[in-house]
């Protein structure tokens, strides 16, 4: 997400007019990437087999219902196993108890997500897509209730625009620093992805070192990266990650701009998802847990025993699980094999979403917000920015609490404390923030210091925990396993029935 941070920085302040609109859908189909996906999801309908699979795939989430959907548009039999009561994986989310939309996470959709874009059009759920306009919003940091954003010009061709926007910025980087930032990044342009992958061995800040970036630039601008793309810090994170992310969205005119979806993700987009598969002849299963991948002698899958006690037999079988939870699947026979065991090496990020509900409007943007907190990723007030969520009297801000435990370079275990400590510790960065709006309440310490100015109070809130979302995208991760480390431990493979989506 955070390639855009480098991005177009025009140092305009956040105006505090409440002017909300949504923009046309950008031109995201001229290019070479979304025509490639095209191509490959049309030849799946294409190519109809003689004879049908039964394919079982083990998890509901986007990955999950995609796979299901592929497959019954090329004349197969696929079925989804979704654990939960609600589809949508990472992207889920429920009602509580006053009939507010709770989600997984903050989620919003890039120019530059091809398969997501075709996706859409071919549900014909495009318009569900609320567009903001081209530009990127970010606190700054020292001037507590200011903001700077980094905007693209219409009309200019990437990358010219990403470069335009630096030399007009007068705000984050001083025309030196942007001197010496730009030429180690001019290979990723140049050479493309083998200049990328042969960074993965370097974190993000080493990168910056050993090509003389000017340290400034970190906190400026890779902090709040790699805490969008991987709820991590930048001396933990690979910049193959970085570089890959800004290479994608800095190649493509419309890549960075942003839409988020005009609804609850269930209804809006699992739903025809859902609708789609069932059309052509899948099926989809809530409350459907799997207990055990059992295996034949040989190693191949024999069935999927259910937690209910059925069995599930299919041609074909399907992972669309996360890491950590397929990690608990491997059957015995598998885990000491090459394949299976660079599972042991990927290890999930925590990450902490927040729903706040004030008593009052809270002056906003509509758009997605780059804190550039200690403690928070990125936030949006959803009463401005969504259609289903929208509210003119009273805010509701959606927030990510990142990072959040030592894995991922926080200085505090969050993901241990209570929901009473992540918010106070919250309220604390909404008051700087909003520092002539937020208001001191004795039930959340972290306020005592308010101005008298400040009149908005918290009046509901919720915490979403995700114990292991995003793998660790550590430095190293990507290079490829070199099977005879794992001499005399497991010999051969499955068959090749289960495939990890």
């Amino acid at each position: 997400m955070m390639q855009a941070l480098y991005l177009t920085l025009v140092g305009i302040r956040v105006p505090s007019t409440r002017l909300y609109k949504d923009y046309p859908k950008p031109n995201v189909e001229n290019t070479d990437p979304y025509r490639e996906f095209q191509a490959l999801s049309t030849k799946f309908r294409q190519n109809i087999p003689n004879s049908k699979k039964k394919v079982a795939i083990i998890g509901g989430g986007l990955s999950g219902l995609a796979c299901a959907k592929y497959l019954a548009e090329a004349g197969h039999e696929p079925t989804v196993y979704e654990a939960r009561g609600v589809l949508g994986g990472k992207v889920s989310a429920w009602q509580d108890e006053d009939g507010d939309w709770i989600e997984t996470g903050l989620h919003i959709f890039f120019g530059a997500y091809p398969n997501m874009m075709n996706l859409f059009d071919e549900l014909g759920i495009h318009d569900r897509l609320q567009w903001k306009v081209h530009k990127m919003i970010f606190a700054m940091q020292q001037l507590p209730g200011e903001f700077t954003t980094f905007d693209f010009i219409p009309g200019i061709p990437a990358p010219f625009n990403f470069g335009l926007a630096i030399l007009l910025n007068q705000k984050m980087l001083t025309f030196s620093e942007k001197l010496q930032t730009a030429p180690p990044l001019l290979p990723m342009l140049i050479e493309g992805q083998s200049f990328i992958d042969a960074q993965d061995e370097l974190s993000v800040t080493e990168f910056m070192r050993k090509y003389g970036m000017p340290e400034r630039i970190n906190e400026e601008v890779f902090i709040a990266m790699a805490k969008a793309l991987d709820f991590i810090d930048p001396d933990k994170l690979s910049m193959t990650v970085v570089l890959t992310a800004m290479n994608r969205f800095l190649n493509e005119d419309n890549g960075l701009q942003m839409a988020f979806l005009d609804g609850n993700q269930p209804d809006r987009l699992c739903e025809p998802m859902k609708k789609s598969i069932e059309k052509n002849g899948g099926t989809v299963m809530v409350s459907s847990p799997v207990k055990e991948i059992v295996t034949n002698p040989d190693g191949s899958v024999a069935h999927l025993l259910m937690r209910s006690g059925d069995t599930v037999v299919a041609d074909e079988y399907v992972s669309a699980m996360p890491v950590d939870i397929m990690r608990r699947f491997v059957p015995k026979s598998w885990s000491a094999m090459p394949f299976f065991r660079q599972l042991d090496e990927l290890e999930g990020i925590p990450v902490i979403n927040l729903h706040m509900w004030f008593d009052r409007k809270l002056a906003a943007v509509d758009h997605l917000c780059f804190s550039r907190s200690p403690l928070l990723s990125v936030y949006a007030d959803m009463s401005v920015t969504c259609k289903e969520y929208h509210d003119e009297e009273r805010s509701m801000l959606e927030l990510v609490f990142a990072p959040c435990s030592p894995l991922a370079g926080g200085e505090v275990n969050w993901i241990a404390k209570t929901d009473e400590e992540i918010i106070d510790a919250t309220m604390g960065e909404l008051a700087r923030l909003f520092p002539t709006e937020i208001a001191a309440d004795e039930k959340w310490p972290s306020t005592k210091d308010q101005s008298p100015l400040g009149q908005a109070r918290l009046r509901k809130y919720v915490v979403v925990k995700v114990p292991r979302s995003v793998y660790a995208a550590i430095p190293g991760r990507n290079k490829e396993v070199d099977p005879r480390q794992f001499e005399g431990e497991g010999k051969g493979q499955p068959k090749e029935e289960v495939v990890s989506a």
